[in-house]
């Protein structure tokens, strides 16, 4: 049975994943609203020109992109900017298009690579497709990312479903008029507060993951840290489905409810085990218990 909907299941994607062409990486960024991938430039051109590092590939763009507007072409005036990961792990501003623009963009580069790189973008274009059309191929592929990390199938099971619970969760908050990031994030974090009595900030720190890195606290967290964590949200969601909460501070105090529900649970768990659900290890510290059921 498929753990999600269509339009639950197209937000799983990961906003900066990173394609591969010819085992060369390309960053890229799907766009929820647009429905449509963004490529960095920067790395396509590389790519076709065969720089040898990424100042070499930025020169070259720089003087194509000069020429490109000189000639008017509308490939440079339709590119965005978008924040992606640098080579030193830093979040930067960097030129992105669409497969439209990026193919427009192959027609002035003078490269053997040209035709092999429109059948790469025609292929990342149909693994979509596919998966909109059967979204069990989505939960194929986080199930072998997860495998690839070295995480047990049941851990793996648990994760998923979790997604699946907080895509409901984020539906449902749209449906009550929420569409900001950062009324997401207060959101989650009265839920979190209510369930373990830290917000997802703190526990990433209690975890020792930098708070302002890109590290999963979802994908840090052991099995029953993720079965609190998916009873907060689900009761939230059904409170909310009830009662319908028209405004932020209304949502704020549903999350708190829903989250009140788990950590009550959480409690009663840790009275019963005569220890605490929250555990302080991270995925480096979780891959070595974790991965000895893994293979």
């Amino acid at each position: 049975m498929t753990l999600m909907s269509q339009k639950n299941r197209e937000k799983m994607k990961n906003l900066h994943k990173l394609q591969l062409f010819q085992d060369q990486k390309i960053r890229s960024h799907w766009d929820e609203v647009a429905e449509k991938w963004y490529f960095s430039i920067i790395d396509i051109v590389e790519i076709l020109t065969e720089q040898k590092d990424y100042q070499g590939a930025r020169n070259y763009w720089k003087v194509l992109k000069h020429r490109l507007l000189k000639e008017g072409n509308e490939t440079v005036t339709n590119c965005n900017q978008l924040k992606m990961s640098s080579a030193d792990g830093k979040m930067r501003l960097t030129d992105v298009a669409d497969t439209k623009d990026i193919l427009r963009l192959i027609q002035s580069i003078p490269s053997k690579k040209a035709e092999p790189f429109k059948q790469w973008l025609a292929q990342v274009g149909k693994e979509r497709l596919d998966e909109i059309e059967n979204p069990e191929l989505a939960q194929v592929r986080m199930k072998a990312l997860y495998e690839q990390k070295g995480y047990p199938k049941d851990w793996i099971d648990k994760r998923l479903r979790g997604i699946a619970i907080r895509q409901n969760l984020t539906d449902e908050w749209q449906e009550r008029g929420i569409s900001e990031q950062r009324d997401y994030a207060i959101l989650t974090a009265e839920i979190s507060k209510a369930t373990f009595g830290m917000t997802p900030s703190e526990y990433k720190a209690f975890k020792n993951l930098p708070v302002k890195s890109k590290a999963n606290l979802r994908d840090n967290m052991d099995d029953l840290e993720l079965i609190f964590t998916m009873l907060g949200e689900r009761v939230t969601t059904e409170i909310s489905k009830a009662e319908k909460p028209d405004t932020l501070v209304k949502n704020k105090k549903v999350a708190k409810r829903g989250g009140t529900v788990a950590g009550n649970a959480r409690k009663d768990t840790e009275k019963e085990l005569g220890r605490s659900v929250m555990n302080a290890d991270n995925l480096l510290d979780l891959g070595k218990k974790l991965g000895k059921n893994s293979r």
